[in-house]
């Protein structure tokens, strides 16, 4: 039997990649399409027949006239065009059955290309719940083509599709009326197809009724961000404890079987004090990670951006920045590169400006190091962190500072017009267990990914520069004042002096622009190659520069991280997504401008204060 290339297309909200998810497992590789920013996701999987199988899990859309690169990515895979992309054997259509009112006509506008496709009608246990009666048969007939039904969450979902796709690929429909009204053809279909009930979802409505409350949902959303960067700082707290244990232990194994010299400095100050100490945040990270993609799949999402659009408006945004902005509290790149869904351009460049702005999870290392130096581990009012409570003003901070941005960018590239938001709100439902956990495998992985990569690579870079050249004979300093990296840090210190950094942070400074989560292995490679104790500087960096900052430094840190764009990455897709370098030099001025202004006000005050 020969192997089979297939490409899911769909509406967004369709569930889509759960039927992908279903169909691969972990069988699936993440990547982007050459010469864009589009992410690309192929599985493999074999039938009960025997049959290879390629899935191509295609971005979704609400039509193939393109109005961004989604959608373009879209309609090129499915007429073939797309370069180093095998033409689809067949076009699997899934829609949603709750909402066929929408999805329908994109199944027309597929079924137009004239190619072998099928119709895989998701979420059926949930249509029949809500009283939704679909004449399989008859819309089978209607189409021409193969209809399956589908249930994406169940583990024997997709079996009625896998053994389709044990049978011959299905002839191409027969052309039909390619110029007529695709909205007339869908409510012609629904007539003769679909039995409506008079309300189709009472839960849906009472729960709108709450969560869309232009008061008590604004409430609800402030309560839902507040309980997840509590979550973040004191769920977490478990896991990473139990973590930095075993890092620590495996770190002194290790040593303690290694002769002295350079290799085992490099074991141990290198890789051990500095990669082990970013991997103790991965409990924190995945967390983070774990409320958003929540969120997410349970049709949350677009009503938080609906309840948003009138104050978002009143800033320069709109109510469809609010995804790619909660995107970035995970990473800001995932977060511009979502910016491709708001079609107007200054919306669209304000969104990609202000993006870097909201605290991404590579910052969350820093701040977890930080709060726990300087911050006591105490409750306040009986209920709350003070350490959650501080985080949550840097989440704040950012979203402040982010709205005041787009506020600015607005006044300064006026548009003439108003722009209306249009969304379409799914139903809620229960987010399906292995869907999160694929989504926090691929994230975990990406983590690791920069962990064994970037991060290694310039951690080994900086313990080079930071143990080189020796110091001289009967000297009294730490060995690390005479190296390249400690020469670096002096140099650079009378620039910094005024917002209270040492030359330590200055050296850390360098590496953190590759990415975030550097400094803080750079960090504990600077001191754990100034104490004289190795072991307990690994373990222990937070009582080190805790004995050795200043409280209004380490709030300094604090607030440089808020603002400074710490990370190349972020800055290449600004020049991408843009198309301009100009633009990514005005983020990256503007940004790196806010954090020092920021932090000197924050040091040269706190200074004040406790002085």
């Amino acid at each position: 039997m020969s192997a089979l290339n297939i490409a899911l297309v769909g509406n967004p909200n369709c569930g889509k990649t759960a039927l992908f998810n279903r169909l691969t497992g972990s069988r699936q590789k993440v990547a982007n399409y050459a010469g864009v920013t589009v992410e690309r996701k192929e599985g493999l999987f074999r039938t009960p027949g025997g049959r290879n199988v390629r899935v191509l899990d295609l971005p979704g859309a609400y039509s193939l006239d393109a109005t961004s690169p989604d959608e373009a990515i879209t309609r090129a895979a499915c007429h073939g065009e797309l370069p180093g992309e095998p033409v689809p054997d067949l076009l699997v259509c899934v829609a949603d059955a709750t909402n066929l009112r929408l999805h329908l006509r994109f199944v027309l506008e597929v079924r137009r290309l004239g190619k072998p496709m099928l119709l895989a009608l998701n979420q059926m246990d949930q249509a029949k719940r809500r009283g939704i009666t679909i004449d399989v048969a008859a819309l089978q007939a209607r189409l021409g083509i193969p209809v399956i039904e589908t249930i994406a969450v169940r583990r024997e979902g997709a079996n009625a599709l896998l053994a389709h796709l044990d049978d011959a690929v299905p002839a191409p429909p027969e052309p039909g009326d390619d110029h007529g009204d695709l909205h007339a053809q869908v409510q012609a279909l629904l007539a003769e197809t679909v039995s409506m009930p008079e309300r189709t979802s009472r839960l849906d409505e009472r729960l709108d009724r709450w969560l869309l409350h232009p008061v008590w949902g604004l409430v609800i959303l402030a309560a839902v961000l507040f309980l997840m960067f509590q979550a973040v700082f004191s769920w977490a707290g478990p896991l990473q404890d139990a973590l930095a244990g075993w890092i620590s232990t495996l770190g002194g194994i290790v040593g303690d079987l290694m002769p002295d010299g350079a290799l085992r400095s490099l074991v141990q100050d290198g890789l051990f004090a500095g990669l082990g100490t970013v991997m103790e945040f991965l409990p924190q990270i995945l967390l983070l990670f774990a409320f958003i993609l929540a969120l997410e799949e349970s049709g949350y999402l677009p009503r938080a951006a609906f309840l948003l659009d009138k104050p978002m408006r009143a800033a320069g945004l709109t109510g469809r920045s609010f995804i790619p902005l909660l995107s970035s509290f995970a990473c800001a790149i995932p977060g511009i590169m979502a910016t491709r869904s708001i079609q107007d351009p200054r919306d669209r460049l304000a969104t990609i400006m202000v993006a870097p702005l909201m605290t991404c999870s590579a910052r969350l290392p820093v701040y977890a190091l930080l709060i726990g130096a300087f911050i006591p581990d105490q409750t306040v009012w009986g209920v709350f962190n003070l350490q959650g409570l501080v985080l949550f003003g840097l989440y704040a901070g950012g979203i402040v500072s982010a709205m005041a941005a787009a506020w600015v960018i607005k006044h300064v590239r006026r548009t003439e017009g108003e722009h209306v938001l249009l969304l379409e709100l799914p139903s809620y439902r229960l987010p399906n267990p292995m869907d999160l956990a694929i989504g926090l495998w691929e994230r975990a992985s990406i983590f690791m990914r920069r962990v064994t990569g970037i991060i290694l690579s310039l951690t080994v870079l900086l313990w080079f520069l930071a143990s080189y050249p020796a110091p001289p004979e009967g000297t009294t300093l730490p060995a690390i004042d005479y190296s390249l990296a400690g020469r670096i840090g002096h140099w650079l210190e009378p620039i910094f002096a005024p917002i209270g950094f040492n030359w330590q942070i200055c050296i850390a400074l360098i590496p953190g622009l590759a990415a975030r989560e550097v400094a803080v292995a750079a960090l504990a490679t600077v001191y754990a190659l100034s104490a004289s104790n190795d072991s307990e500087a690994i373990t222990q960096l937070s009582p080190l520069i805790a004995a050795d900052w200043s409280l209004a430094t380490a709030l300094s840190l604090l607030v440089w991280y808020v603002y400074a764009p710490q990370c190349l990455s972020t800055i290449a897709v600004i020049k991408r997504e843009t198309n301009s370098w100009k633009q990514a030099g005005y983020a990256t001025v503007y940004l790196f401008a806010l954090a020092y202004l920021a932090s000197l006000i924050t040091y040269q005050l706190t200074m004040w204060l406790t002085s």
